[in-house]
């Protein structure tokens, strides 16, 4: 028997009234360092629970294997939340949406075009019977039936915004059945008939999402299910940002009046988000509704815990609020946490990457240019190199266009950009001699997340010609920068020429704290330091600044590198003590 149970109007835990106060915190979105902390601070404000997805593309980046260490440990983080206290909301998708990398659905899996994702296709079921065989034999000891922290596991998410296949939703609860999962299933979507209707199952929990009009949401929750507990599975609190749009906030007041309009109703809820933290690497998704729209690399989300685990408005806010219906912890709230001190990088090495492509990445040659799929890469760039046979002013076309963003060279200079969410195909050029090298260097920003074109592929997408005529013969390099080691940097003098590059700069830390990196000056590209992968950074914004966590700084010498795609009229990056997501659309 699961230890959460239903009543008429409510939950029961171990046959006790449980009224669920939830938050989200997403374990893949911060460093494990940091996981303790940050489940403390959502103990304080008065949360009996979190909630956490589970990305299926990154526990099994390949088919039969399952990856649960580091920022992908599971277990640890499921220990740590029953160490707090807290009760765990656990979300094993397949289909997870979360503003992440393709949905949280692997692309070796979305790289098949006939694969009918998210049915009862059994080429996708058999997929993803096989990663439950792995993923939950490990996790079986946390869910409550065996004294862990799971109380409830989710069967797909928002699946009546997508399709109505009830036997994929039925497939599924068995497979988590058949497989030991005793637990509370539950279903989420947003509330109106339609979703409920389609993304439910007769004899499982249904859960609703929505950010306002709390009473008629319940309303609509309580049409499609008579009886049982109400619950808003995702309270949206604030929301993200795409590159190229204000950052969005939420006034607090306002959220907390929502929360407190849900919980006077007698609902459960899950915060959504908690704690949003960071969208580290290539992780970030997209969305695409008329056109393509990449998330940026901050995932703050205008949370009560901000992007760094700083309590914000909305933290005090909403502790008010949940100590009007439920014990709230006497301690007091969590103060901010320490800055680093402002600190000044200069970026003294440099490597240009078009000149050292082969040295990072040894090529494939091919016809025509092929996808990120072909050559079995999940994220970063592609550079594709050939060479155009005639000296010409003319039109370079690249048939089906391009994913997503495309940097176009010719003989090392730079012709122009072109990008896939403005829909762009075509781009003029001078060639000035025959047999002029030309480059493409393609970056994946990052998988659509919602709706029918996950999966969608990445790269040079067909054949290019120039002037009418295809031009064949091409060297791709797949760069899924994975490993920096190999890219040799030399000290930065007047010769060095602008385009593509690699910098990098030593830094000094007396005691490690949290510290923002500010890039003045700088354009777009990737930063790590030491060795881990902050995400991307745009002048584009609105996101001016990349947390970098505490963890990844040592006493002594750090290091900074960055992947500058342009040029730079700055030879030094900033650490500073603030953070800047850019202007803000309320």
């Amino acid at each position: 028997m699961p230890a959460l149970t239903t009543s008429s109007d409510g939950f029961l835990l171990h046959e006790k009234p449980l009224r669920i106060i939830s938050g989200a915190m997403h374990y893949f979105r911060i460093h494990p360092d940091q996981w303790a902390d940050r489940l403390r601070k959502a103990r304080l404000m008065g949360l009996n629970t979190v909630e956490t997805y589970v990305p299926w593309n990154l526990h099994q980046p390949e088919p039969g294997t399952l990856v649960l260490d580091g920022l992908f440990d599971l277990p640890r983080y499921l220990r740590l939340a029953q160490a707090e206290g807290l009760h765990v909301l656990l979300r094993p998708g397949p289909y997870i949406c979360a503003e992440w990398d393709g949905g949280g659905l692997p692309s070796w899996l979305t790289a098949d075009p006939d694969i009918r994702l998210r049915t009862s296709d059994p080429r996708f079921t058999d997929a993803l019977d096989g990663y439950l065989d792995l993923l939950l034999p490990p996790l079986l000891p946390y869910l409550a039936a065996s004294g862990g922290p799971v109380i409830a596991v989710q069967v797909e998410n928002e699946y009546g915004a997508y399709g109505d296949d009830t036997a994929y939703l039925e497939h599924l609860a068995r497979s988590l059945r058949s497989r030991g999962v005793e637990e509370l299933l539950f279903t989420c979507d947003q509330a109106n008939s339609g979703h409920l209707a389609a993304g439910s199952l007769p004899g499982i929990l249904t859960t609703g999402t929505f950010g306002g009009k709390v009473a008629d949401s319940l309303e609509q929750l309580r049409a499609h299910q008579p009886e049982g507990p109400l619950m808003c599975a995702e309270f949206w609190i604030g929301w993200f940002d795409h590159w190229g749009e204000p950052h969005h906030v939420r006034d607090a007041a306002d959220a907390a009046a929502d929360l407190d309009r849900l919980l006077t109703a007698g609902a459960s809820v899950n915060i959504y988000m908690f704690h949003g933290g960071t969208n580290f690497a290539f992780t970030n998704g997209a969305n695409h509704d008329h056109a393509y729209a990449p998330i940026v690399t901050s995932y703050d989300y205008d949370a009560p815990l901000t992007e760094c685990g700083d309590p914000g408005p909305k933290y005090h806010a909403f502790r008010e609020v949940i100590a009007r219906h439920a014990p709230v912890p006497e301690e007091p709230a969590p103060a901010p946490g320490a800055k680093l001190p402002p600190t000044t990088v200069e970026l003294v090495r440099t490597a240009p990457l078009l000149a050292h492509a082969s040295a990072l990445a040894k090529p494939v040659r091919t016809d025509d240019p092929v996808t990120l799929d072909e050559l079995e890469q999940r994220a970063g760039y592609v550079l594709y190199r050939t060479t155009v046979p005639v000296k010409a002013d003319g039109l370079l076309h690249f048939a089906g266009g391009v994913g997503d963003r495309a940097q176009v060279f010719v003989d090392g200079a730079p012709v122009g950009v072109l990008e896939r969410e403005r829909h762009e195909e075509t781009l003029p050029v001078r060639i000035p001699h025959a047999g002029a090298t030309l480059d493409v260097l393609v970056e994946n920003m990052g998988g659509v997340n919602y709706g029918p074109r996950i999966g969608s592929p990445k790269g040079l997408l067909g054949p290019v010609t120039f002037n009418g005529t295809a031009l064949r013969g091409w060297d791709c390099h797949a760069l899924p920068l994975a490993d920096l080691d190999p890219v040799p940097f030399a000290p930065v003098d007047a010769t060095t020429d602008a385009g593509p590059a690699f910098h990098h700069g030593t830094f000094q830390v007396g005691t490690p704290a949290d510290t923002f990196l500010s890039l003045p000056g700088w354009t777009k590209g990737q930063a790590w330091v030491n060795g881990f992968h902050l995400g991307r950074y745009w002048n584009r914004g609105p996101q001016r600044t990349l947390y970098v966590p505490a963890p990844v700084l040592r006493p002594g010498g750090n290091d900074l590198v960055l992947l500058e795609l342009h040029a730079t009229t700055a030879t030094r990056a900033l650490l500073v003590a603030t953070p800047d997501l850019g202007p803000e659309k309320s």
